[in-house]
């Protein structure tokens, strides 16, 4: 049983969603990114999320686009992010998955990033735009490496098409619970819980629910509908937001303390 795998069972005996944090690497620089992690970490996320920063991102909105401009302006890139979870897996045993766009693997090389992701210590990818009919651009080196691709299902995807996606899924599948970029506003919990409760009956791996989550109000409701919890706005907004970089990691624990106590439920 992979990280991944064993990591949504130990959520479900506990009954809890899985809280999936997502953050930039390096934002807003290397040492202070690290910190923020690590906080993170040991204030109960229960899967890291780390994005590769890339310039030309889609479906991202304006925090993690000026997250991403932040993050390149200190000199990330993708060896270095690499680096990073290198360090953290040395410490801790939490899943991790890598969030990119396909442009910086390609660049990359497809079999090298995998090789390079593996060795460091990733146990999955999420890449945001590599449609299923593409999939195979990547998807060989990335079984070949042990990573599993993590695929995206949105509120617009048409029902053979989320069939066709939830049958091929590994590791976990993300929900995109509303139409947009991340960051927007306008969830409505109820539709977001529907929609999850549908994928869930077509997946055969763990559904994770995602985009425009933002309070512990709205983790609380939407977690018993959905086997994860992702954040990312939220975490990243409060980095941009805070002017000192010593408190950043303070912050940043402190909310995915909140946010995981939102994520327990009962029968």
């Amino acid at each position: 049983m992979n990280r991944i795998s064993k990591m949504f069972e130990q959520c479900r005996k506990r009954k809890e969603a899985a809280l999936i944090g997502f953050v930039s690497a390096g934002d807003p620089d290397v040492e202070t990114s690290r910190k923020i992690i690590f906080s993170m970490l040991d204030h109960g996320m229960d899967l890291l999320e780390i994005g590769i920063p890339f310039s030309d991102p889609t479906a991202d909105g304006p925090a993690i686009q000026l997250a991403s401009q932040r993050a390149l302006k200190a000199g990330m890139d993708l060896d270095t992010a690499l680096k990073m979870v290198r360090e953290i897996r040395e410490k801790y045993p939490t899943p991790i998955v890598l969030f990119s766009y396909l442009n910086p693997i390609l660049a990359h090389g497809p079999e090298t990033f995998c090789k390079d992701a593996a060795a460091a210590g990733a146990d999955g990818v999420l890449v945001v735009d590599m449609p299923l009919e593409e999939a195979d651009e990547l998807l060989p080196f990335l079984e070949a490496s042990g990573l599993v691709s993590i695929p995206l299902v949105a509120p617009t995807t048409p029902d053979d098409r989320m069939k066709e996606i939830c049958k091929n899924a590994k590791g976990f599948l993300y929900l995109v619970s509303m139409t947009g970029v991340t960051g927007s506003g306008g969830l409505d919990p109820e539709k977001a819980g529907a929609m999850a409760r549908k994928v869930r009956s077509l997946s055969p791996v763990p559904v994770a629910l995602g985009f425009g989550i933002s309070e512990a109000s709205q983790v609380a409701a939407l977690g018993p509908h959905a086997d994860g919890i992702v954040i990312g706005s939220a975490f990243v907004r409060a980095i941009g937001e805070t002017k000192d970089k010593e408190k950043i990691s303070e912050i940043l624990g402190k909310m995915t303390g909140e946010f995981k106590q939102a994520c327990k439920y009962s029968d």
